[in-house]
């Protein structure tokens, strides 16, 4: 069975809630290993068929865990992963877009294959109040990670990708 490996890091809650979801929706079609960015590595991303990165966007780039998570799995991968898939989504208080880009330099880096636009769900946090407070994701916009990640594991078991 394929092997769909999701990364994410949350600290108020909404990344982790969109990586559960599309995790969620993908397990019928492909074996899903769902890690946070502190706990995944090299090892995981050798062992996948594609990817799906999941992070809030912090100070206009992505959550530092996130980027030690790519920091410390670039270059043992590095010329081992080509061309197998990958997808994103960035939870952001108001813009999300250079979070995105960010990931996209690394996957690129590392000549992965985005098989569609990065997913921003904007939460609207613009206080400190409202940023530092757990997050809840709607429903309407869980099912666009679960579309993301069911999309993700039946093109991987199908070969699509």
């Amino acid at each position: 069975m394929a092997q769909l490996l999701i990364v994410y890091h949350s600290r108020t809650g909404g990344a982790r809630q969109m990586a559960e979801a599309a995790a969620e929706a993908g397990r019928d079609e492909a074996d899903i290993v769902l890690r946070t960015a502190d706990q995944a590595g090299s090892d995981d991303l050798l062992a996948a068929d594609g990817y799906i990165f999941c992070a809030p966007e912090n100070l206009a780039a992505i959550s530092g865990l996130m980027k030690e998570f790519f920091d410390r799995s670039y270059y043992p991968v590095l010329g081992r992963i080509e061309g197998r898939p990958y997808a994103q989504m960035i939870c952001a208080g108001s813009d999300g877009e250079n979070a995105a880009r960010q990931t996209s330099r690394i996957a690129t880096g590392w000549r992965l294959k985005e098989v569609q636009p990065p997913l921003i769900i904007c939460t609207h946090a613009q206080s400190p109040e409202a940023i530092l407070a757990e997050k809840t994701i709607p429903e309407d916009q869980l099912d666009q990670c679960r579309e993301i990640g069911a999309a993700m594991a039946a093109g991987l078991s199908l070969g699509v990708f």
